[in-house]
């Protein structure tokens, strides 16, 4: 990224790096910041620390316009969030066009979840056209979004305030050069969504960074128990609930498509079941009370943690989100209170 956007401030963003931002071009609406198209090496070691969970919620760029190239006034306009990591799968694509880049202000929120949620929406493309003057800017009436972008935006009401007719680009951003070249017609694989293996695993780390707090939490019971004389493996230790831990984090979004059910949390509670289960036929002397404590706790650990993919997964909208979180959430926090406080009874108990 080299340098950050040549000082440029807006509102409350701080000084974010846009990608070797410091060379401007003159244009009818004063200067534009120009990106590189390169992904140097500290966008790469930003975006393995943001996947990982690291700077997440600060990993944004400034909202406003930027170009790629030597733009003029018949360059197409591309809109995007100002999460970094959106932008720069964006830009690194761009490398043989000359365009100009509108980045909305999804308060660092990506493309699906910011359309779903509202910050990618309607109102914030008819601000951002106005503020960046971008009728002056160039003689087309076109700007394309992302295809994902489409469940936040108003296409007609756009066009209607404007005069700007929006087109839904490809889902990929590493298809839009082919999409720009065909006239922007659009082939049915440039449209497929897909939430495929490397997809659900690339957001796995992140998740897993949400909840080592837990995990800690945990073992720091554990040395207390032992502090104060219980032992806490005589319950069956530790090592099995944060063993669902990782099968929530792992095994369920690898299996997703396989898992009987619609709803995530229940795939997620059925494959927690499942792990309860080998724990509970694979140990060699094992009381009702361990057993009571693994189904009670370890199926809604699991649950939860796939709860969390239901917000990442093209596959879901935002009442389907809300919804699920409303009817799940709450046998998930029974269970679990309940497994827990039985779990710490029988415990003290055993231990007298």
């Amino acid at each position: 990224m080299g340098k950050d956007c040549c000082g440029q401030k807006d509102g409350n963003y701080c000084d974010q790096k846009a990608g070797n931002c410091c060379d401007k071009d003159e244009t009818p609406v004063g200067e534009i910041i120009k990106v590189s198209t390169r992904l140097d090496l500290s966008d790469w070691i930003g975006s393995a620390g943001v996947r990982c969970g690291l700077n997440r919620s600060n990993y944004r760029i400034n909202p406003g316009l930027y170009c790629v190239g030597s733009p003029g006034a018949e360059s197409p306009v591309l809109v995007t969030a100002n999460y970094k990591l959106t932008f720069d799968s964006l830009r690194k694509e761009l490398s043989d066009l000359s365009a100009w880049i509108l980045v909305l202000d999804t308060k660092g929120v990506n493309v699906w979840c910011s359309a779903g949620k509202g910050t990618f929406g309607t109102d914030e493309v008819l601000r951002k056209i106005e503020k960046v003057q971008l009728k002056d800017l160039v003689s087309h009436r076109t700007i394309i979004l992302p295809q994902l972008a489409a469940p936040g935006v108003s296409a007609h009401e756009v066009l209607r305030q404007s005069g700007f007719k929006v087109v839904y680009g490809p889902v990929r951003a590493k298809d839009i050069l082919n999409f720009i070249r065909s006239g922007m017609q659009k082939t049915q694989e440039m449209s497929t969504v897909r939430f495929n293996l490397m997809d659900r695993l690339i957001l796995t780390p992140a998740e897993l960074s949400y909840i080592l707090k837990p995990i800690l939490v945990l073992l720091g019971i554990a040395i207390v128990l032992e502090l104060i004389g219980i032992d806490s493996r005589a319950f069956g230790g530790f090592v099995p609930y944060i063993g669902a831990i990782l099968v929530g984090n792992f095994i369920v979004p690898a299996l997703l498509p396989w898992i009987p059910g619609r709803p995530f949390a229940l795939k997620g509670w059925l494959i927690g079941l499942v792990y309860a289960l080998i724990l509970i036929l694979t140990h060699e002397s094992i009381g009702w009370q361990l057993i009571l404590s693994y189904l009670l706790i370890i199926p809604p650990i699991t649950a939860f943690i796939a709860l969390n993919f239901t917000g990442s997964s093209t596959y879901t909208s935002l009442s389907g989100v809300r919804k699920e979180t409303k009817v799940a959430l709450p046998f998930i926090l029974v269970s679990l209170i309940s497994g827990i406080l039985f779990t710490i009874v029988t415990m003290v108990m055993f231990h007298n």
